[in-house]
């Protein structure tokens, strides 16, 4: 008996956001037929795809500059991709044709699978004039009687693709995608004739990628722009959510357009348990968005907290210290935190200055002078790295945990980074906290933009439009404060005890 493909079950071949402009004519049929000279044959999805992307206006410009597909992995994205470098080569005349990854090995694995078609393919392998691979860079040139195309493979760096002017980018992995390349990238193709950039990829592990505003262009309908999405519309911090996307065999049909044909639905079913993909499962396999970092006044009441101001406001007693360094290491902080008269809180920014050459010797002053209840670090951050420096010089993780002395390094947990977050907006919120003022404070607070951590959130040092370093510090250094004033002990003496 004979299966054919009827009696089997597909996956969607139609994305769950779809978006493009009007067009008059496509070129996709002309390029799905070359793909298949050359052996290419191309799924309905894909070739979806290539016809909305490749919709034409009526002056034969094309009818989208950007075109964005978001597929989960070995769906076959890769086949879209050749098919529309084949047509840039030997169909359209493009003359430069950029096709960038964010790691070497994908862009060398892109330029391997066309060289390949192109040479079992007598008819296209004729028109080449050389194949080359040499300094980190790979690429194919056409004869000039072949109109003398080219296209380059390259790794993605800040400024890959600057000083080439492209008619046709393709971007690989786009999730890694960042502002500074796209800056380098964009206008090499403003003098371009009828340029047009395709993007593709995954949702992206950094919850302030580029690729989110290219996501939100996409789904709004933006003009010149197709926009196909194949991931599922679930939300991350929902346990229903995440349970279902184990569960819904249906979804995952929904999600992976090459389910039932390159991708077997037992091999998913295996991906789906504790010892697959595990909580990687909806990102990977369903194409979900993690949730994107949000502004931090959302969280913490930028007016409640200039009201709080009070340039007399001073410690009375014990103090906590807490440092930190932005994500580029030009600037940091140290910050100050202790309960005033009253029992209200006083935060404050000890100290501020360009690089981290001065942190150490600092925090050494400052132990010294105030004897503090702990000193906050984040060793996770971009701080950490001077945890080996400060041991040295006398600032140290407790002997005892369950009896830190003062002075001794405070060292937070994700959790407890998450914690310390949400209770310093708690205590601006309910103006349980008083500062003097400083512009440098409330400047980062301003700016200041959060992260998912787990179910709370956190500071986000690199999504943050301004260096956030003194409010990081001074929340460490609240946390510092609450967790340690009240089990701290001094030293033991000897002689104390001498008479």
């Amino acid at each position: 008996m004979t299966i054919s493909l009827q009696d089997v079950r597909l996956g969607a071949q139609t994305p769950r956001v779809g978006r493009w402009p009007e067009y008059v004519s496509s070129a996709a049929s002309e390029v799905i037929d070359l793909a298949a000279s050359a052996g290419l044959i191309l799924d309905p999805w894909q070739q979806l795809v290539l016809t909305h992307g490749l919709g034409e206006q009526a002056d034969g410009k094309w009818a989208s500059f950007k075109v964005s597909c978001w597929v989960p992995r070995q769906n076959g994205k890769g086949g879209i991709i050749e098919a529309r470098e084949l047509g840039g080569l030997f169909l359209f005349g493009e003359q430069l044709i950029l096709h960038s990854a964010h790691e070497y090995k994908t862009a060398q694995e892109a330029f391997l699978r066309i060289r390949g078609l192109i040479e079992q393919t007598p008819d296209l392998d004729k028109r080449v004039n050389r194949y080359w691979s040499a300094n980190g860079e790979q690429g194919i040139e056409l004869k000039k009687s072949a109109g003398g195309g080219r296209l380059r493979f390259i790794a993605r760096s800040r400024g890959s693709g600057r000083g080439f002017s492209g008619d046709l980018n393709i971007l690989d992995e786009a999730q890694a995608l960042t502002a500074e390349q796209m800056a380098a990238l964009l206008p090499t193709m403003s003098a371009r004739p009828n340029p047009q950039i395709w993007f593709f990829g995954t949702p992206p592990d950094d919850p302030a990628a580029w690729a989110y505003g290219l996501r939100d262009d996409g789904e709004s309908g933006t003009q010149r722009m197709a926009h196909f999405d194949w991931g599922a519309d679930l939300d991350l911090t929902n346990a229903d959510d995440r349970r279902r996307a184990l569960a819904d065999v249906d979804l995952w049909y929904a999600c992976n357009p090459a389910l039932g044909r390159r991708i077997q639905e037992e091999f998913v079913t295996d991906e789906a348990k504790p010892s697959g993909l595990g909580e990687r499962f909806p990102i990977e396999r369903l194409g979900v968005w993690p949730p994107r970092a949000s502004d931090g006044p959302k969280v913490l009441d930028l007016a409640t907290w200039e009201t709080q101001a009070d340039a007399e406001s001073q410690v009375v007693g014990d103090v906590a210290f807490a440092l930190d360094i932005t994500p580029n290491r030009d600037m940091a902080s140290i910050a100050m935190y202790g309960l005033r008269a009253d029992g209200v809180g006083h935060v404050e920014v000890i100290d501020q200055r360009r690089g981290t050459e001065w942190i150490v010797e600092r925090l050494v002053q400052l132990k010294e002078r105030w004897n503090p209840v702990a000193i906050g670090l984040d060793i996770k951050g971009p701080a950490g790295s001077l945890l080996l420096d400060l041991e040295k010089a006398g600032v140290i993780l407790p002997n005892d945990a369950d009896q830190p002395l003062y002075g001794d390094l405070a060292i937070p947990t994700a959790q407890e980074i998450g914690a310390a977050c949400g209770q310093f907006a708690d205590a601006v919120n309910q103006k349980m906290l008083k500062h003097i003022g400083q512009d440098r404070l409330t400047e980062a607070i301003r700016g200041a933009k959060t992260r998912p951590l787990g179910d709370a959130w956190g500071w986000g040092r690199r999504i943050s439009s301004v260096d956030i370093s003194p409010l990081v510090a001074a929340t460490l250094a609240r946390w510092a404060y609450e967790t340690r004033a009240h089990i701290v002990t001094k030293p033991y003496d000897a002689l104390a005890n001498i008479w």
